[in-house]
């Protein structure tokens, strides 16, 4: 669509990859307001009004802002899940959170899904940054993740009934119905379920599904009576076949499938956004924050024996999304938007321009914003990232920030301030009296060793 609009913006002579997959080609990008109306061979003797704003962009790569189809920013990158559920403040975790998407649009984000938040400050951030009150990148979300009482990915520190952190424990058909409703009447743009968690003595591989079909059934039946979309955190075979068959319109993970499980998500088309930036944070650099090369290993077997499903998947026409599971320590904000694009690369055998389209167009679906977002094309809204580098041989130059020479979001070029700065605010971590138990040999032996006299405990 090329509208009858003069451009209030124009990015000349950039090498333009369109986040469909296509080769990169030579182009200028005309943009009126927040919509792009042309995309044309460069024509340097072209002229254009006074007010027009020109970025000269000869050499360098312009594509789509990245999209984040899992990012929880409320979360403030905690070390675990006593520090996510004791330690967070509703009111100061909405705060921190509108700081924290500034380092999302510094990484070239320029829309992201949180599907779920800790209270329900999710919905408040989005309504803050559309608002113009809080600067961010495009945003979707979700409430709490409903839980059954088996939980999540928490174990004990789940309670039987009620909320914590950001999660509602909901029993029975009634309190299902009335959750989901709840959540839409505060405004969410997705339901999430947690559909597997993890169980002390479980025997199945990846998680436990906790979640009946019919239970599945009438959370989707519920909310898209009313409108509303459902996406769904499945580890196991048996989850993500039964999610799939029920109508869910979006899954994480769905790691560990079978020949069943793809046969359903094949059938039913539903997106998959397998979020394996965690696991391969951990996995390649575990050793550095001191996890056990048993952990280690551990995750490094779910993309192995996982990629090969989700690869198939793929090649069947299920849309695979790019999300990084921001937001915690081993994911902080701002560092690792880039990294699902290499996994997909190295691990699912994807091409570049494949990892691309994953992290742009077809991520559009997790903002519910499917052929207005994502692409360069014409009548698109105006999300571009202007690159130095060819980022359609090699993705992980995204995650250089100094490559970055432009950030475009809704037509309007960002200057973004540098970070401030910031401390914890007290209580905001789980403390610690030190990392190791003081054994009395470890006394005795230091003391032994001349190292005594204070110096140990000091």
């Amino acid at each position: 669509m090329v509208t009858d609009g003069n451009p209030t913006l124009v990015v000349r002579g950039g090498n333009v990859v369109d986040g469909c997959g296509n080769p990169p080609r030579h182009a200028d990008v005309l943009i009126a307001g927040d919509r792009i109306i042309e995309i044309c061979p460069p024509d340097p003797t072209r002229q254009f009004a006074a007010h027009t704003v020109q970025i000269d962009a000869a050499g360098l790569t312009v594509m789509p802002g990245l999209i984040d189809a899992h990012c929880h920013i409320s979360f403030d990158e905690p070390n675990s899940n006593d520090e996510l559920f004791f330690h967070r403040r509703e009111g100061l975790a909405a705060i921190i959170a509108a700081a924290n998407v500034q380092k999302l649009l510094a990484a070239g984000v320029t829309g992201f899904l949180d599907a779920d938040s800790l209270y329900d400050t999710g919905v408040d951030l989005r309504d803050a940054i559309e608002a113009g009150i809080v600067l961010g990148p495009r945003m979707s979300t979700g409430g709490n993740a409903l839980l059954t009482s088996v939980g999540g990915t928490a174990g004990r520190l789940i309670p039987d009934a009620g909320r914590r952190g950001y999660g509602k424990v909901v029993n029975g058909r009634d309190e299902i119905v009335q959750e989901v409703r709840r959540q839409i009447k505060m405004g969410v743009d997705w339901i999430k379920v947690h559909v597997t968690g993890l169980t002390p003595r479980q025997r199945v591989k990846g998680e436990v599904q906790v979640w009946s079909y019919a239970e599945l059934k009438l959370v989707v039946d519920t909310a898209h009576e009313l409108g509303i979309p459902v996406v769904g955190h499945c580890r196991g075979a048996a989850s993500t076949r039964d999610a799939a068959r029920a109508g869910f319109d979006l899954l994480l993970h769905a790691t560990y499938m079978d020949e069943a499980a793809l046969a359903a998500v094949v059938e039913a088309r539903v997106p998959i956004v397998p979020t394996f930036t965690f696991q391969a944070n951990l996995a390649d650099y575990g050793a550095l924050t001191g996890a056990s090369p048993e952990i280690r290993a551990l995750f490094q077997k779910e993309i192995a024996e996982s990629a090969q499903m989700l690869r198939r998947a793929y090649d069947a026409g299920v849309p695979l999304l790019c999300g990084t599971e921001s937001g915690f320590s081993l994911t902080p904000y701002g560092e690792w938007h880039y990294r699902e694009l290499e996994v997909f690369v190295r691990d699912l055998g994807l091409t570049p321009l494949q990892a691309i389209a994953c992290a742009t167009s077809a991520n559009a679906i997790a903002l519910g914003l499917a052929g207005e977002v994502g692409a360069l094309r014409e009548g698109y809204l105006a999300d571009l990232l202007i690159v130095r580098g060819e980022v359609a041989r090699d993705v992980t130059l995204l995650g250089e920030r100094e490559r970055i020479q432009h950030l475009i979001l809704g037509g309007k070029p960002l200057v973004l301030a540098p970070p401030l700065p910031r401390r914890d605010p007290p209580g905001w971590r789980v403390s610690h009296y030190g990392r190791q138990i003081l054994r009395r040999d470890m006394v005795l032996d230091a003391t032994a060793a001349g190292r005594g006299n204070g110096e140990v405990l000091s």
